[in-house]
């Protein structure tokens, strides 16, 4: 089912996603050479609980951590370590959350650490600018793949693939609602957008094949081909006037 918020529902929702927000850029500046990424965590689980929220991907279906660490072919849901130390031309993925009064704000970035390849920074922009694309299209009256065909047309013309195994989502009271929200479509087909919608848009976005694979950990996602990938995620409120990213600071 899924369930259009009210403006007050909205507002609270606003500050979930602030913090969320907040979180993930105090991350990126904590991203260097030489720390590990059990120390980002620590630092991510500090300032959420700082703003009066709790994360809200720790220990959700038994994940053990505040966010989701994911270096060079890993594509998501990668554990952080106090072991795992990130190094110079590592491009590390980051994805995390905080509930808020009974609201969620979801949000990722991949960032460049020291001086990476070409090809990186390729697959950087290009994940990036795809989620924007997708925001664009995601206008009340319009449907959901609407959203999808925006980002994989964008990526698949600067050769690059989409990974299929995971998709974005709703979100508000729950981390993960209806509906879906694929990173690949037809434009006109799907669900349509309402006002009052809120969705996880992300990108995940491989510099070779689409596919993918799940290490035993039960949650670190790779690509099957071994190349890099990025990942970066907005929430949005769909509303009257055009597409509203809610996960800024």
């Amino acid at each position: 089912m899924i369930v259009l918020k009210t403006a007050r529902e909205l507002s609270v929702m606003k500050e979930a996603c602030r913090i969320s927000a907040g979180a993930l850029q105090v991350i990126g500046q904590a991203i260097e050479p030489g720390v590990t990424t059990g120390e980002l965590d620590g630092i991510a689980e500090k300032y959420i609980l700082s703003q009066g929220a709790k994360p809200n991907f720790k220990n959700y279906q038994g994940y053990p951590a505040t966010a989701c660490i994911s270096i060079n072919n890993e594509v998501i849901h990668g554990i952080p370590s106090n072991k795992r130390v990130i190094k110079s031309g590592d491009i590390v993925s980051v994805d995390l959350g905080a509930v808020f009064n009974g609201y969620h704000g979801d949000n990722a970035a991949t960032f460049a650490v020291g001086d990476v390849s070409a090809e990186a920074k390729r697959l950087i922009s290009a994940t990036e600018e795809s989620l924007y694309e997708g925001i664009k299209a995601a206008r009340a009256g319009g449907r959901i793949g609407d959203i999808s065909n925006a980002i994989q047309r964008y990526v698949e013309a600067r050769g690059f693939s989409v990974v299929r195994d995971f998709v974005g989502h709703g979100i508000g009271t729950q981390l993960h609602e209806s509906p879906e929200v694929p990173n690949f479509g037809t434009p006109g087909k799907g669900i349509r957008l309402l006002p009052g919608m809120t969705i996880a848009i992300e990108p995940m976005i491989n510099f070779g094949r689409p596919e993918v694979k799940i290490l035993p950990d039960g949650w670190t996602v790779l690509t099957k081909d071994g190349s890099l990938s990025a990942h970066f995620e907005h929430t949005v409120a769909i509303t009257p006037d055009g597409p509203q990213i809610m996960t800024v600071v």
